[in-house]
């Protein structure tokens, strides 16, 4: 049977079905992501003001290239964004992405003013955006927001239309994370590479580890009403009241 090219394969769940299954499997929030939420904002706005009703929290993972409007929309329900700041370079973000990085940077000042909580993350693709002077520009921008704000560091697997260029070797992920730690920031994370250095949360006070990972996995969490267990120095994030 031909495969019919304007068909999009799925399952028609309303905002309210959304919510009543993440309080069915006990779910603290909801995560909008795969693809970029604003490609369905009405659809994520409305869930997320069901999910706040609930008690729950709401995450965008979002490339950051929004409105004002848009974001100033959401503000009231959302609760913390991770976004991708994919280079500091304009010429990236013009051929690679078809987009503009200055919008990004405007959208992750913005939703601090606004209190929400922001992560960055940086897919460090090999000649491309790899050098140490983005990393050190992207370090400097992060710590502009905070030196609260986590930066994660991901690695490039080649795929779809970028078939032709390398993986992303550990070193280049570690690099970037000394270059983030040494520039003053509280917690620089290396992605996609399960149980290299990076994937902990080290407490800024006294040192010792507060949440320790393994790929998606926690394994271990001593943080406790967001301090840590061991000196009950404030570790910044969105946590739990209780």
């Amino acid at each position: 049977m031909p495969v019919d090219q304007g068909r999009i394969d799925g399952s028609i769940v309303s905002p309210a079905e959304i919510v009543t299954l993440a309080k069915k499997y006990h779910c603290r929030s909801i995560s909008y992501t795969y693809t970029e939420p604003t490609i369905y904002f009405e659809y994520a706005y409305e869930t997320a003001g069901l999910a706040r009703q609930e008690g729950m929290k709401n995450v965008f993972v979002t490339n950051g290239y929004m409105t004002e409007e848009a974001l100033r929309t959401i503000q009231p329900y959302l609760d913390a964004a991770n976004v991708d700041l994919k280079s500091f370079q304009e010429k990236f973000y013009k051929e690679v992405c078809g987009a503009r990085l200055k919008p990004v940077l405007e959208n992750l000042r913005l939703m601090r003013e606004m209190g929400i909580w922001v992560e960055i993350t940086t897919l460090v693709i090999p000649t491309l955006n790899d050098s140490d002077k983005e990393f050190e520009e992207i370090a400097q921008f992060v710590l502009s927001l905070g030196k609260e704000v986590p930066w994660h560091i991901s690695a490039f697997y080649p795929t779809y239309k970028m078939l032709s260029l390398p993986r992303t070797p550990a070193s280049s992920l570690h690099g970037a994370r000394e270059i983030g730690m040494k520039a003053g920031l509280r917690y620089v994370y290396c992605g996609n590479i399960p149980g290299e250095e990076g994937e902990d949360t080290f407490c800024p006070q006294c040192g010792r580890s507060v949440v320790e990972r393994v790929g998606f996995r926690v394994v271990k969490n001593d943080i406790v009403k967001g301090e840590c267990r061991h000196c009950h120095t404030k570790i910044e994030g969105v946590w739990d009241s209780g």
